[in-house]
Order: structure tokens, then sequence, then C-alpha cells
């Protein structure tokens, strides 16, 4: 895919101007890892910012959406309470709260990384909440029957088995993390990736655009990649089909 882009870039069946060719992005990539840019800062700082947005934005969506599964998966009444707030949440675009955020939390930091927790709270608790379901009931009735309470059957039993769903929930909400980060870094943003965007945007330097794209995808690839590695640690129980 990269020989094909830059011979087409090269060879001007692609415009290098709306297209640069991976050379090209190659050389600002260094530029900005080896100069500080007045502009654009440098990219490891960038990086930087948007990874502690994310982790941090993620930690917090994550941890309600995983309560709130737990909540709801338990409980008639809490499925009744919760299932149908988190359902609406799920249906929000991210880019409509954007000016509902900047009124109520400003224009600092707090608006992005609750950006990116409500984002990521989502895609955690459908997973979690069906995973939780999906738990034999005659383990808990096991459990029950050697008399473990209502906490050590949750730490014991229900939430190790809805543990492969978490996951995957897991996973789908960091995809969902960045996306959300690309979105909370359009707006008020003085360093970041999207900062970055937002000035290659203004300066029409496309180059500087696809370098932060790149990154994005670089960044997501990695995180993802380490939560499957977590994955075949934690689940080296469960032997899926293989052929």
């Amino acid at each position: 895919m990269l020989i094909a882009w830059q011979i087409a870039s090269g060879t001007g069946l692609v415009s290098a101007s709306k297209l640069p060719p991976p050379s090209a992005l190659w050389s600002t990539a260094v530029t900005l890892i080896t100069k500080n840019s007045p502009t654009y800062g440098t990219l490891q700082g960038a990086m930087a910012v948007s990874l502690e947005r994310v982790a941090i934005g993620l930690a917090i969506g994550g941890s309600i959406g995983v309560l709130v599964a737990v909540i709801a998966g338990l409980s008639r009444v809490g499925e009744n309470a919760a299932d149908p707030l988190m359902q609406m949440l799920r249906t929000l675009p991210l880019f409509g709260l954007i000016p509902v955020f900047i009124v109520w939390f400003g224009i600092g930091e707090l608006p992005k990384v609750l950006l990116i927790a409500l984002g990521a709270s989502i895609p955690l608790y459908l997973n979690t909440f069906a995973g939780i379901r999906s738990v034999d009931a005659k383990l808990a009735e096991l459990g029950k029957v050697l008399g473990l309470k209502r906490r050590e059957l949750i730490r014991h039993i229900v939430l190790p088995g809805a543990l492969p769903q978490m996951l995957v929930g897991l996973r789908q909400s960091l995809g969902v993390a960045w996306l959300a980060l690309v979105v909370a870094e359009q707006f008020n943003a003085n360093a970041g990736l999207g900062y970055i965007l937002t000035q290659g945007q203004q300066f029409l330097q496309m180059n500087y655009i696809f370098v932060a794209l790149l990154v994005y995808c670089a960044l997501g690839l990695i995180t993802d990649a380490i939560v499957r590695q977590i994955e075949r640690r934690a689940l080296t129980w469960r032997h899926g089909l293989q052929v």
C-alpha cells in the first residue's frame, strides 16, 4: 500500500498537494520530532498530551460503564433505571455535545476529557451487561450452595464469567476513545494531535494533517494490541474454535 501510494503521488497520478507521498510525510514527521515548531510544537509533545486525555477519559468512562453494567445486570430494578439512560446516551452524537459541554464546563481540559469518557463508557457498558446476563445461572446457584455472599458471588463468578465480553468492550471503548479524542481536540486545543490537525487545516498543509492522522492510527493499533495481549493472558482457560 505504501509503495502504491508513493508511486501514485510521485508520478502525478494523485496530486501531492492533496495526498502527500509517504516520503514527504516521513520528512514532516522527522521535522516535528526534532524541531519545536512555534506553530505545531513537537510530535512527541502532542502525543503525550493526547495519550493523557485518552487515558483519563477511558479510566473515568470505563469505570462508570462497568459499574452501571453491574448494577443493571444484577437487578431488574437497576436495569429499568440505568439501561434506558445508557441507551439514550448511546445515540447522542459527540459533535452535538460540544456546544453543550462548552457552556457547562468552559473551554479547558474538562469538557475534552468528559467527551472521551462519555464515548468510552457505552461499549464497556453494553458488553459488560451482555456478559453478566450470559453467565450460566447454575454457577450462581452453585455459589449460593457453597455459601458465597453477594459480593463474593460477583467477584468470583459473575465478573470472571463476564470477562471475555468485558475485554471485547474495552477494545471497542479504546476505538471510540480515539474517535472522541479527534472530536474533543477540534475545539480550543492548544496542544495535542488534534491541534496539529487544526493548524494544518488552517494553513492548508496536508502533510501535517496526514502525519497526525497516521499517528492516530498507529496509537489505536498499539493500544488495541496491548488489550489483545491482556486478553490472551487473562483468558488462558478459554479454548475457542481453531480451524
